[in-house]
């Protein structure tokens, strides 16, 4: 029998498998591509409360004393109508230089928390601040 022979009718023709292509590699997405869900509507938005607010201002620090304004009772008041936020804000003395930098601080901390659109600080010296406005920890610290 010869190589070259023709195969014989009416047998099973032997099947020469196709050569397989190896799989497709896994796309993988690129760095920074990644679908980004959309933006929360206000109704999915995190409820933003006069607490998350407080908590933001501990984080504005009396220069020359050290201390947090929450702590040491420089914080009048503070309102939340949805994303707006108002503070009301003293100084322990009307001759205080740092009003400027409080403001700043004031719109920085706050401003960053989640669902916040606008921040409005106003100083004001009416009640005059006194000593007993301030926190326990406070009155330690300093020592009253």
């Amino acid at each position: 029998m010869s190589v070259s022979e023709p195969p014989s009718p009416g047998l099973p023709q032997p099947q020469t498998p196709e050569p397989q292509q190896p799989p497709a590699p896994e796309r993988q997405p690129v760095p920074g591509s990644e679908s980004q869900p959309p933006p929360a509507t206000a109704s999915e938005a995190p409820h933003l409360t006069v607490d998350d607010v407080m908590e933001a201002l501990s984080n504005v620090i009396d220069p020359e004393l050290g201390l947090d304004f929450v702590e040491l009772g420089l914080i009048y008041g503070v309102q939340v109508d949805g994303g707006d936020v108002q503070v009301t804000f003293t100084l322990t003395t009307a001759a205080c230089p740092i009003g400027p930098h409080v403001t700043e601080q004031i719109e920085e901390f706050v401003g960053e928390l989640e669902g916040v659109a606008s921040v409005e600080c106003e100083m004001v010296f009416m009640p005059p601040w006194s000593p007993e406005r301030m926190s326990e920890d406070a009155k330690f610290a300093l020592g009253f």
